[in-house]
C-alpha cells in the first residue's frame, strides 16, 4: 500500500514545480480563458436573468468549480429556488430528488430510499463532500441525512465516477449547504408552518418552525439555523392511515446547522461547518398487512403499541474544517478539508432475526481531503489546469441489535487514494478532461458468530451459530476517466465520456449470511463499473434542451436476490443501458414549461441465461413535466406532473412474485406549490401534494411484492407556511 508521507511529498512537489515552471507563462488575461474558477462565488447570475438563463456552475464533477458547459458528463443542478418549490410540497429529500432528477428512481414515500437508484446503480450521497452513504452496509437512508432547508443547491453527477471514492457506481449527489450573506452584519428569516391531509384531516396535522441567522462581521461570516418538525399522520387517497414501517408518519425531525468562515486575507480562508440531524418516529400505530396484488387491500396503520425503540435516525453528526488558499504555491490553489461523520439508524423491531430484535447500523467516518489546482498554458490554443490530491478515509461500520447481539461485526475500513485530473482546452471550444484515481482499501473484520435469519418460505431460522474467523481484506484498483466536449455551437454542444467507479458492495450483507468459518473464504469482491456515455445540450431562442445515451457494465454485479427464502448478493456480470431527454421553454415572459423523460433497463448474466435486473435496481420509465406561472413579480405558481408507463419483466413463480420482480403499474400524479411575497420581506407559501388525490401504490411497494410492504402513496396533503425575513 502507498504510504501517506511519500504521496504527500510527491503531490506538493508537483504543485511546486507546476507553479514555478508551467505557471510562469500564464498571464492573468490568458488565465481567464481556462474558465478556471478559483471560487465558485465568482460566477454570479445576472440579477435580470430568469431561471432559464442562469449561468450555472458545478464543483462536484471535478472538485474544481467550473462552468456547466465545460463538463463532459450529465449533471443536474437543483437551485435554491427549485428546492424551495419542492420543499413547499414535501420536506422529504427523497421526494424532492425523485421528482426533480432525471435518471433517479421514484420516491419511496418512506424514511428509507431503498431502490431509488441512479441509472440502475447505487448513488453516493454527500454533504459538502462528506460521505453519507454506508457502502459497507447499505442502510438506504442516506438521502434523508439532513434537512433540505439548510441547502443552497444540490449537484447530481450521473454515471459511474471514482472522483470521491467508494460507492458511486451510478453517480453522486452532493448537498451543498448555505453560504453566508456578505452584505449585512445580521440578517435571516423565521418560518412557521403546518402540513396536514385534506382527506380525513383528523390526526394528520403536523407543524414546523425554523430560524436562520446569517451575516458578516469584519473578517468573520456565519450561517446558523435550526428547524423542528412534527409530521403528523399520513393517509392515502381513501383516508386510511399509511403503514408506520419505514413510514413518514409521526416523525419528530430536528436539524441544527452552523457554518463559520474567517478570511485571513484575500487569498486565505478557513471555514468550519457542523450539521446535526435527527428523525425518529413516535407513533401509536402498528402495521396491518395488506394482500399483495389486491388493489383495495393495502397495508395500513392501526392503533397499537410498537415494540422496541423509536425507529429512524437518532443522530447524524457531520463536521468539517477547511482551509482554502489561493496562489498557495505560485499560481497553485489548495483546499484541505478534515471531516467526520457519526451516524446511527434504527429500523423496526421484528422476527427477522432469531429470538426477534431491532437492528441498528452505526457508521463513524473520519477523513482528510487534499485538493490542489494548478493552471497552465502552452500556447494561446492549448491551456488548462491540473487538479490533483489525496483522499484519506477511515470508516467503521457495524450492525447490532439493540439488545447488544452482533449482526455484522465492526468492519474497519481505511482508504488511501491519490488522484489526478487534467482539464485541457484546445482553443475556446474543445475541452478534454481525463484523470486517474488509485484506490487502496483495507478492511479489518473481527471474529464473530452469525445470528439465524428467518426463511420466509418455510418460517424456520437458518445460518445461525457459525463462528467466523475474521481477517484483513485488501482491494486495489486504478480507476480511469476521460471525456471530450465541444461548445462552439449554442444549438448543439455534444460530449462523449468514459468513466469508472469502485465500490466494496454491501460487505455487511455478505458477512451477515456467511456460511464459511473464515472471512477470506466468503464471496467478498469489489465491484468496478464502466460507464460509456454520449450526450448533448443546446439552446435556440426560448428553448433549451439536453439529452444523454449511456451504457454501463460490470463484470461482478451486486444484485440483492432471495434464494430459498434468504436474502443474498448475486455476483454476476451486469449490463445497464438507457437514455434521458429534457427540455424547457419560455412560453411567455410570465410562463415557463419543461419536461423530461428517463428510461433505464438492465440484465445480469447467469450460467445459462440472461435475466432482467429487479425493481430494486431498475426503475420504470419516468416522465416529469412542469409549468411555472408568474402572474405578478412577487407571486409564482408551480405545477408539476410525475408519471410512469410501468414495468413488467417477470413471471410469477408458483403463482407468486419474489423480491424485486413485482410488476409496476402506470400512474400519473400532480403537485402544486405557490409563494407570494408582500411588504418585500414577508412571504406566504403553500403546496399541495397529490393535487387530484390519485389512488395508487408506490413503486417500491409494487416491486417488493409482499403483503407487509404493500403501501399506497399519500392522498392529497396541504403544506402552508409564513416566512418573515429581516
Amino acid at each position: 500500500m502507498l504510504k501517506f508521507p511519500t504521496l504527500l511529498l510527491v503531490l506538493f512537489t508537483i504543485g511546486s514545480l507546476s507553479a514555478q515552471q508551467i505557471s510562469k507563462t500564464t498571464t492573468n488575461s490568458k488565465k481567464n480563458k481556462t474558465t478556471n474558477i478559483k471560487n465558485q462565488d465568482t460566477i454570479l447570475p445576472d440579477k435580470t436573468s430568469t431561471d432559464n438563463e442562469l449561468q450555472e456552475i458545478v464543483i462536484s464533477a471535478s472538485r474544481q468549480a467550473e462552468s456547466l458547459d465545460q463538463v463532459p458528463s450529465s449533471v443536474t443542478i437543483l437551485s435554491k429556488k427549485q428546492l424551495q418549490q419542492q420543499l413547499s410540497i414535501s420536506s422529504n429529500l427523497s421526494d424532492i430528488l425523485g421528482a426533480s432528477v432525471p435518471g433517479l428512481g421514484f420516491t419511496t414515500n418512506r424514511t428509507q430510499n431503498l431502490g431509488q437508484t441512479l441509472r440502475g446503480r447505487r448513488v453516493l450521497v454527500m454533504i459538502d463532500g462528506i460521505p453519507q452513504s454506508t457502502p459497507l452496509r447499505d442502510g438506504a437512508k442516506d438521502m434523508r441525512s439532513l434537512d433540505p432547508t439548510v441547502l443552497d443547491r444540490v449537484e447530481v453527477i450521473k454515471g459511474a465516477t471514482a472522483i470521491y471514492g467508494n460507492g458511486a457506481d451510478g453517480g453522486l449527489i452532493n448537498y451543498i449547504t448555505k453560504k453566508a450573506n456578505q452584505d449585512k452584519a445580521i440578517s435571516g428569516s423565521t418560518e412557521i408552518g403546518s402540513a396536514f391531509s385534506l382527506i380525513k384531516p383528523k390526526g394528520t396535522a403536523g407543524f414546523f418552525v425554523s430560524q436562520l441567522f446569517t451575516g458578516k462581521v469584519k473578517k468573520f461570516d456565519y450561517v446558523v439555523s435550526g428547524r423542528y418538525e412534527e409530521t403528523g399522520l399520513y393517509r392515502d387517497a381513501k383516508g386510511r392511515v399509511l403503514s408506520p414501517e419505514y413510514g413518514m408518519n409521526d416523525l419528530r425531525n430536528w436539524n441544527a446547522f452552523a457554518k463559520i468562515g474567517y478570511d485571513i486575507n484575500p487569498n486565505n480562508r478557513v471555514e468550519l461547518m457542523y450539521n446535526y440531524f435527527q428523525s425518529t418516529q413516535h407513533t401509536d400505530y402498528i402495521a396491518k398487512a395488506g394482500i399483495y396484488g389486491n388493489f383495495d387491500s393495502p397495508t395500513t396503520g392501526i392503533k397499537g403499541q410498537r415494540p422496541g425503540e423509536p425507529e429512524g435516525t437518532p443522530y447524524n453528526h457531520n463536521a468539517s474544517l477547511s482551509y482554502i488558499g489561493k496562489n498557495f504555491i505560485g499560481n497553485t490553489d489548495v483546499n484541505a478539508t478534515l471531516y467526520f461523520q457519526d451516524y446511527l439508524t434504527l429500523i423496526n423491531y421484528s422476527d427477522f432475526f432469531e429470538n426477534n430484535g431491532q437492528p441498528a447500523t452505526q457508521s463513524k467516518k473520519l477523513g482528510f481531503r487534499l485538493n490542489l489546482n494548478t493552471p497552465y498554458e502552452f500556447s494561446s490554443l492549448i491551456y488548462g489546469n491540473l487538479t490533483y490530491g489525496l483522499d484519506i478515509l477511515s470508516d467503521i461500520t457495524d450492525t447490532h441489535l439493540t439488545d447488544d447481539r452482533v449482526v455484522i461485526p465492526e468492519m474497519s475500513m481505511t482508504n488511501l487514494a491519490p488522484y489526478f485530473q487534467l482539464k485541457n482546452m484546445f482553443g475556446p471550444n474543445l475541452v478534454l478532461k481525463t484523470g486517474l484515481r488509485l484506490e487502496n482499501v483495507n478492511i479489518d473484520v473481527p471474529d464473530y458468530t452469525t445470528i439465524g435469519i428467518r426463511n420466509y418460505v418455510n418460517g424456520t431460522y437458518v445460518g445461525g451459530g457459525i463462528a467466523v474467523n475474521g481477517g484483513a481484506l485488501d482491494f486495489n484498483a486504478l480507476m480511469f476517466n476521460a471525456g471530450l466536449r465541444y461548445t462552439k455551437w449554442s444549438l448543439f454542444k455534444p460530449f462523449v465520456s468514459f468513466s469508472q467507479s469502485f465500490s466494496v458492495a454491501d460487505l455487511g450483507l455478505v458477512l451477515r449470511a456467511a456460511k464459511e468459518n473464515t472471512v477470506s473464504n466468503t464471496s467478498i469482491k469489489a465491484v468496478t463499473a464502466n460507464n460509456y456515455e454520449f450526450g448533448f445540450s443546446g439552446s435556440f431562442d426560448k428553448l433549451s434542451y439536453e439529452g444523454a445515451l449511456y451504457y454501463s457494465t460490470s463484470k461482478l454485479g451486486a444484485s440483492y436476490v432471495y434464494i430459498d427464502g434468504n436474502p443474498q448478493i448475486s455476483r454476476s456480470p451486469e449490463k445497464i443501458y438507457g437514455f434521458e431527454l429534457s427540455a424547457k421553454y419560455r412560453l411567455h415572459p410570465k410562463v415557463d414549461i419543461g419536461a423530461n423523460y428517463s428510461f433505464t433497463e438492465g440484465k445480469r448474466e447467469l450460467a445459462d441465461k440472461k435475466v432482467y435486473l429487479g425493481g430494486d435496481r431498475i426503475n420504470p420509465p419516468k416522465i416529469a413535466a412542469y409549468t411555472v406561472f408568474r402572474p405578478l413579480e412577487a407571486w409564482s405558481i408551480f405545477l408539476q406532473m410525475t408519471s410512469t408507463t410501468g414495468r413488467d419483466r417477470f413471471e410469477p413463480v408458483n403463482g407468486a412474485y419474489t423480491y424485486g420482480t413485482g410488476p409496476i403499474k402506470s400512474f400519473t400524479a400532480f403537485n402544486l406549490s405557490s409563494s407570494y411575497t408582500f411588504r418585500e420581506k414577508s412571504t406566504i407559501r403553500f403546496g399541495v401534494e397529490n393535487l387530484f388525490n390519485k389512488d395508487y401504490y408506490t413503486v417500491i411497494s409494487q416491486w417488493q411484492s409482499n403483503n407487509m410492504n404493500y403501501v399506497k402513496e399519500n392522498g392529497t396533503r396541504l403544506t402552508i407556511s409564513f416566512v418573515q425575513a429581516f
